[in-house]
């Protein structure tokens, strides 16, 4: 996945700008897991530079995850929980790091929180991108799941977007520890790895004992 994104990524670095930042932000709130976290912070920092305005950042940022979300809201709402869940049983849905049990996760979350739970889904990892289907699925009236998102998405961005500008006030001592700053993320990095293999193997084994069960 990381190498299908790499020429998106290079590509973005290279003409970032406030439609760049609304159709990446789009796909983003969609079903494609592009990370947020590299979209609007880069944004912020040519922002922090006097290229771009650090509020039409944060409202690009705003509108392009509203606009993912709507997309996958409507087609939750046409398609139905029956097409959606056996879409999400197909290897492409798969290759977009999506499964059953993930909208059944982020259906669940609706079901547990209601119509806030669109507001309070955009900023829990993992749910952020899934949680307007099971809304669409419900038929949640669209003026409330707008705003909800909406209201979401505008702290989610703004975070991101002050982040960005925030490093760039530290581009100096950014680039005194890059390398320390490096090791360190390769080090997280693995170690995120390692907790998520692990996770999987517990997951599989405990569903195997509740099979031979």
């Amino acid at each position: 996945m990381a190498d299908f994104f790499a020429p998106v990524i290079d590509w973005y670095m290279s003409h970032i700008n406030y439609f760049t930042v609304t159709l990446l932000m789009t796909i983003e709130s969609s079903f494609i897991p592009f990370p947020s976290e590299i979209v609007i912070p880069p944004a912020a920092w040519k922002a922090a530079n006097g290229e771009l305005n650090i509020f039409l950042v944060t409202l690009c940022g705003i509108a392009g995850s509203l606009l993912g979300a709507i997309f996958n809201y409507f087609l939750a709402l046409f398609l139905g929980r029956k097409i959606i869940y056996s879409l999400a049983d197909t290897k492409i849905a798969h290759l977009l790091l999506i499964n059953r049990e993930g909208i059944q996760k982020a259906e669940n979350y609706f079901i547990k929180y209601g119509n806030i739970s669109t507001f309070i889904g955009r900023l829990v990892f993992a749910v952020r991108q899934l949680i307007s289907i099971p809304a669409g699925l419900s038929g949640m009236k669209l003026k409330p799941f707008i705003f909800y998102t909406s209201l979401g998405s505008a702290i989610w961005s703004s975070i991101l977007a002050a982040l960005g500008y925030f490093l760039y006030s530290q581009k100096a001592l950014l680039e005194k520890y890059y390398s320390i700053l490096t090791n360190i993320f390769i080090v997280v990095g693995f170690l995120l790895v390692v907790w998520i293999v692990i996770k999987v193997f517990f997951i599989k084994r405990k569903n195997s004992i509740s099979i031979e069960e």
